[in-house]
């Protein structure tokens, strides 16, 4: 094949040669095959192809053109430590044992993921075993580094894992880097957020002067943009450098800047006609999301010009993300910047490009677990037995058919990293970003002192249908969390999977009991009382889960396949039929920030069906979101005598009373 990018093209006979001599150089496969991998997290297929169409990403548009694309199916729980975890070993979440962002020691304390808590070998440490090189940047969980052939640059590298004005200093005991040396090689690439300067900061973003004098907080959302986008740019410099100085067979570098955008700003992404404060949020931050996708894409472009014939680059995302998504409830507009998993999508991104890549191929049912031994088919290594996934062929344009081996692991354990004290300072101020983005310790997360991987693992053993695994670990929750409600809810799901749904219920029952606000409990326990054939308490359970969250779908599908309808709060007549009509535009207007003229529609809905219960719990979100908690407690009362005993009504009140002035 031809120099993989048009860059190139005019230097056609001449780089040619120098690429040949350079594929023999050390540091090359058995056929000099170099593979570079770009992770860019939460970039999400269908914001791509509409910036593709556009002509904004036409270093992207060339990838689709001349190499091989497709989606990529990650898995649920669509989180960056897991899912980074499982494309790097290609083994899933129960084999690695990385099953949230955070682990709880003994004593309580909540600790940020290691790389000595992953249980199985990563590519790189195969790929090391095999006398091939390696550097790896940013990669989730890679600290302490471990012993490799080549580099580690650890996920604790860049500044927003330290303290003080754009972040320095840190642990000095462990080192973030293999070799420890590497570390002073590459510190002049590292940029703090204090670094970047107006002109770098103005294609994103459109803030006043002031804002750049303002210390740094993760709550101020300027701030931690600035963050993000020196993380990028140090990560991209540093891939680069030892890419281009090193030669390593296999380079993988990790760039979080697209995710932490799209939770920041991404409800902000070509929405329309926004009022209030989230116009006046639009005015400064409308373009960012999409400025990011272009920083990508140029990110994109740096690392083309860096390859050579016998490169191939495969670039992927963890995830999508649902851009330009208003919430429903308008009480959590403010707050949608921090979603959370939530607005993730289950598919992500998935390019490959150059040596080996057939140009034009589309890939079809793409896994995460693919991923590991596609990479090492392309480095000429087998994939094991043990391993799911499949090596993508389709996107091969030669492929070399390699029998599997049994496994990678041994019984000495992987790895090698180093000391795996921590930082209470490097901790600290990672929880702090978790925090900041909604992942650890939202609202409406139950207190907890489990380990989250534990939960998130035993839930993964759900859903692969191993049941008895899955219940013995909740049990073991539970048991160490007995009152917590969401845990027992859990639990019972799993014991009702294995037919025991006396066990089940009384696991349900307490859950509710604990905390009556539990759409999962009171979904589970309807679909414990179908089992056993009680329809009238399964529809009375599906009824409360749906009056608690309308957008919950397990329970809209069953309480349509029982009653035909999936609305508890269908109109009764043709007043109350206006009065919808009228509370949807209002929470429209809300969505949008337009609160007193939805306050106005409220009014007019309230005049043609008085107790039409919606108008007061969206006039109590409204009047809340516009700083009138009398007015939103008022609404609540009005509400609560319509339908008294309503958990969400009663929560909610007790909140808003809370916050009135001693």
């Amino acid at each position: 094949m031809g120099p993989p990018h048009h860059r190139l093209a005019a230097l056609h006979l001449l780089l040619a040669l120098a690429i040949l001599c350079l594929g023999c150089a050390p540091g090359g496969g058995n056929d000099g095959t170099r593979v570079l991998v770009l992770g860019l997290d939460g970039m999400d297929p269908d914001a791509m192809d509409l910036l593709i169409s556009e002509g904004k990403l036409p270093h992207f548009s060339e990838l689709r053109r001349l190499g091989a694309y497709g989606k990529l199916r990650s898995q649920r729980p669509i989180l960056s430590p897991i899912i980074w975890t499982t494309i790097a070993t290609g083994q899933t979440p129960d084999r690695h044992g990385i099953g949230h962002f955070v682990t709880t020691t003994a004593d309580g304390d909540q600790l940020p993921v290691t790389s000595q808590m992953r249980r199985v070998e990563a590519i790189w440490n195969i790929v090391s075993d095999a006398d091939k090189s390696v550097a790896t940047v940013g990669w989730w969980a890679t600290w302490p580094p471990e012993t490799v052939n080549g580099s580690v640059v650890s996920d604790h590298t860049s500044y927003h894992f330290m303290f003080e004005e754009g972040f320095t200093g840190g642990d000095d005991e462990i080192p973030k880097t293999h070799p420890p040396e590497l570390m002073a090689r590459i510190e002049p690439l590292l940029r703090r957020p204090a670094d970047l300067t107006p002109a770098e900061l103005e294609p994103f973003v459109d803030v006043p002067p002031e804002a750049y004098r303002r210390e740094f907080d993760f709550q101020d959302d300027f701030a931690h943009f600035r963050w993000a986008l020196a993380t990028a740019q140090g990560y991209r410099d540093i891939g680069l450098e030892l890419w281009r100085q090193d030669r390593p067979d296999l380079a993988m570098v990790y760039i979080e800047g697209t995710d932490s955008t799209s939770h920041l700003f991404g409800h902000l992404f070509r929405v329309e006609e926004l009022g209030g404060e989230l116009a006046e949020q639009q005015a400064k931050f409308g373009d960012t999301v999409e400025a990011m996708y272009v920083f990508a894409d140029e990110l994109l472009g740096e690392y083309m010009d860096a390859m050579d014939e016998n490169t191939t680059l495969m670039v992927l995302s963890d995830h999508g993300f649902q851009l330009g998504a208003l919430h429903d409830d308008p009480s959590r507009t403010r707050d949608l910047r921090r979603v959370s998993e939530k607005f993730h999508r289950i598919d992500g991104i998935l390019y490959l490009y150059g040596a080996g890549v057939r140009a034009g191929a589309q890939i079809q049912g793409a896994s995460i677990l693919d991923i590991t031994p596609t990479l090492l088919s392309f480095l000429g290594l087998p994939a094991a037995d043990d391993m799911p996934g499949r090596v993508l062929e389709e996107a091969m344009s030669n492929p070399r058919p390699i029998d599997r081996i049994a496994t990678y692991e041994n019984a000495g354990g992987k790895g090698g990293g180093a000391d795996g004290r921590q930082s209470a300072r490097i901790n600290q101020a990672q929880l702090e970003h978790l925090r900041s983005l909604g992942y650890i310790g939202g609202d409406g997360e139950p207190a907890t002192t489990s380990t989250p991987g534990d939960r998130n693992l035993a839930a993964i053993h759900f859903e692969q249908g191993q049941y008895r695994e899955a219940a013995q670990m909740f049990k073991r929750l539970v048991d160490e969390e007995p009152d917590n409600a969401s845990l027992r809810a859990s639990l019972a799901g799993a014991l009702g999977a294995l037919e025991r749904y006396d066990l089940a219920l009384e696991q349900l029952n307490r859950s509710i009991e604990i905390q009556p606000l539990n759409i999962e409990g009171h979904h589970n326990r309807a679909v414990i009382h179908e089992r056993l054939g009680n329809r009238r308490a399964a529809i009375a359970d599906y009824e409360t889960a749906l009056r608690y969250n309308p957008q919950y779908e397990p329970s809209q599908r069953a309480l349509e396949r029982l009653t035909g309808r999936s609305d508890v709060r269908a109109p009764a007549d043709k007043a109350e039929a206006r009065a919808a009509a009228l509370v949807h535009r209002a929470s429209v207007e809300a969505r949008r920030a337009s609160y007193r003229e939805a306050l106005r529609l409220l009014e007019q809905a309230e005049a043609e069906a008085p107790r039409y219960v919606l108008i007061y719990q969206y006039r109590s979100n409204v009047a809340y979101l516009m700083g009138d908690l009398e007015l939103g407690i008022a609404a609540l009362e009005r509400a609560l005598e319509i339908e008294p005993g309503n958990a969400l009504f009663e929560r909610n009140l007790e909140q808003l009373r809370s916050q009135r002035a001693p």
